[in-house]
């Protein structure tokens, strides 16, 4: 049975942690800050995340669940993503389960700290994964259209 995911201290001291590497652009490429607008307040939200290069594409997964990032992530359809100096701001894509299934194979290979939190293993077929789709979201980052 998946574990249940809590924001306590030591998740708050890790992202912390993690954070200020990422501001400072020392982290590994794969990480990044995302930032993005609060649906109620507006105000911007900022967390750590994987940013999963895959199949030919960027991708977004939230291992914990339906979090706050990821519901802001929805009413905004575009998120910022920074590493050091680097900020872009990208239009963000909720995939269905059967896009997400592979993706959250692979994630879960990448990312052993939050294979805890999936029922199924590293090892599994991907329909393992397609059928936790609905509790794990996944967005594909695409670049915006430029304007004209």
């Amino acid at each position: 049975m998946a574990r249940k995911y809590e924001y306590g201290t030591l998740r708050k001291a890790g992202n912390a942690a993690i954070s200020a590497l990422l501001r400072a652009g020392v982290a590994p490429r794969s990480y990044v800050l995302l930032t993005v607008r609060g649906r109620r307040t507006g105000r911007p939200h900022t967390t750590p995340v994987r940013l999963l290069n895959f199949d030919g594409g960027e991708w977004l997964v939230a291992p914990y669940g339906d979090v706050a990032w990821v519901r802001n992530a929805r009413a905004a359809g575009e998120v910022q993503l920074r590493h050091g100096r680097r900020v872009r701001t990208v239009s963000v894509f909720e995939s269905d389960a059967a896009q997400s299934g592979p993706v959250l194979k692979e994630y879960a290979r990448k990312e052993p700290v939050t294979r805890p939190y999936f029922d199924a293993k590293p090892g599994d077929p991907v329909d393992a994964f397609t059928a936790e789709a609905a509790r794990h979201p996944v967005f594909q980052v695409a670049e915006p259209p430029n304007p004209a």
